[in-house]
């Protein structure tokens, strides 16, 4: 893993734990989506019913460092639209889904909007659990 790949997990933890206001942090680390075994770091809690109504427990924002690129997980929707897709053309040089934004580093991106888009999903977060 290049040790620049290392700060900049780092530098993102630290920013994103602030923008996140002390919600909780837990790594997860197993096989998920794609068969592939990963390690994110996961803030804040998110619970919801999938397709087949059972209750999954998540996280708000996730972190994690692929082999190849950094990926930002952002599981909240705005006015039915994903929050990771409404900031799209502002993030700089990523790939943007639904709900992740995907970079090679940290200076590919426009990190002041990267973190608007966690505070948002922070405030959403707040919301659907008052």
């Amino acid at each position: 893993m290049p040790e620049e790949s290392q700060d900049d997990i780092s530098k993102l933890d630290k920013a994103i734990t602030k923008a996140m206001h002390g919600m909780e942090k837990t790594m997860w680390e197993g096989v998920f989506w794609g068969g592939s075994q990963q390690k994110i770091i996961g803030y804040g809690e998110l619970t919801y019913t999938n397709s087949k109504k059972q209750k999954i427990e998540w996280f708000t924002i996730g972190l994690a460092l692929q082999k190849n690129y950094i990926t930002v997980y952002v599981n909240a929707v705005q006015s039915g639209l994903y929050l990771a897709e409404n900031f799209k053309d502002k993030l700089g040089k990523a790939k943007v889904g639904k709900s992740t934004i995907t970079f090679k580093k940290l200076e590919d991106i426009n990190i002041e909007d990267l973190l608007e888009v966690v505070k948002r999903a922070y405030e959403l977060s707040k919301e659907s659990n008052s």
